[in-house]
């Protein structure tokens, strides 16, 4: 068909130069579309490299409010928080997380006094305060779920009343999306927003994280048990109306670049914003292979343009403050 039509059609024309490139691309990077991930403890005085994330660093409470402050002046003005807890507050019922006054809702009041108008994303899952590294809280040899959901659901009061903007569930507990949005209306969070890691696979890419949050298991329970199994794809549509059914604003997908299928027949199907989480394991890998160089640095805003293109609202990724830095096409 189309050799009837060219010479009058020739694709090329569009691809002549840059400037004309950039007028007729489907797809773009915006800087507000991007979100930063950052590690912080409640240990150390002065930031450190995470071995396993090249580039990444575990930050201190002083050194973490200098970071937000260099990435707003880039244009990045959502941070997810993630903690990297003292063990000697771990114990097997993570009760550190329901401590109000705990080392993360200090910060976080911190943080939106010198940066109100920073967004804060918070993690919400008990790994970081279990002691045996594992989302949920472990009797009689499992993660028992609905002992789970009490803890989530007061863990998310606190970090609400501390002054987080979005909540993230990632512990794929049934139900919790349910039980922490009503506990945030009695507690008149109304406007809180939950962003739930509703397709969360239990992937292999998610090591050099444990690392930077210190939560390796200790425990032989396998993760499989409630984080989805990544030969499925009906399963994350039976798991996202159901979280979207419990009042979730937002849902995510995670790990990103496996899962592009996944984030384009989500897109078709629910009318909900869908964010995509680019997981320290595909940092590491595009980092190693940048350094090496195995190949440039273009490769960091192709990988997110992919996401973007599948179907991403925004996106989660360690490279969301050298992409607003560096790349050149990319907008406010």
């Amino acid at each position: 068909m189309y050799k009837k039509l060219f010479p009058k059609v020739r694709p090329r024309r569009l691809r002549q130069n840059g400037t004309i490139r950039n007028l007729v691309s489907d797809t773009t990077i915006s800087r507000s579309k991007l979100i930063q991930p950052l590690f912080v403890s409640d240990t150390i005085n002065s930031k450190q490299e995470i071995s396993s994330m090249p580039g990444q660093f575990l930050y201190s409470s002083e050194d973490i409010l200098n970071e937000i402050e260099s990435l707003k002046d880039c244009g990045i003005n959502t941070v997810a928080l993630f903690p990297n807890i003292n063990t000697e507050v771990k114990d097997p019922l993570s009760k550190e997380a329901l401590n109000e006054n705990n080392f993360m809702c200090q910060l976080v009041q911190r943080i939106k006094e010198e940066f109100p108008d920073t967004m804060l994303v918070l993690d919400v899952a008990l790994d970081p305060y279990n002691s045996n590294g594992h989302d949920g809280i472990v009797i009689d040899g499992k993660i028992d779920n609905d002992v789970t959901l009490d803890a989530l659901k007061k863990m998310s009061i606190n970090l609400a009343n501390a002054g987080a903007d979005i909540l993230a569930p990632s512990d794929m507990m049934d139900g919790r999306i349910g039980v922490i949005r009503e506990e945030l209306e009695k507690h008149n969070h109304k406007d809180t927003i939950l962003l739930s890691y509703a397709a969360k696979y239990s992937s292999n890419f998610y090591g050099p994280f444990r690392d930077a949050v210190g939560s390796a298991q200790s425990e032989g329970i396998n993760k499989d048990t409630y984080q989805m199994d990544y030969r499925n794809i009906n399963e994350s549509f039976k798991e996202i109306q159901l979280d979207i059914n419990e009042g979730a604003d937002i849902v995510m997908v995670k790990p990103a670049l496996a899962y592009l299928d996944i984030i384009s027949k989500l897109k078709c199907k629910f009318d909900v914003p869908i964010f995509a989480y680019q997981v320290s394991g595909e940092y590491a890998m595009l980092k190693m292979g940048i350094d090496k160089n195995y190949f440039g640095n273009n490769v960091v805003p192709e990988t997110l343009i992919s996401l973007f293109r599948a179907g991403s609202s925004s996106v989660l990724t360690y490279f969301a403050k050298w992409v607003a830095e560096n790349y050149d096409n990319i907008s406010n």
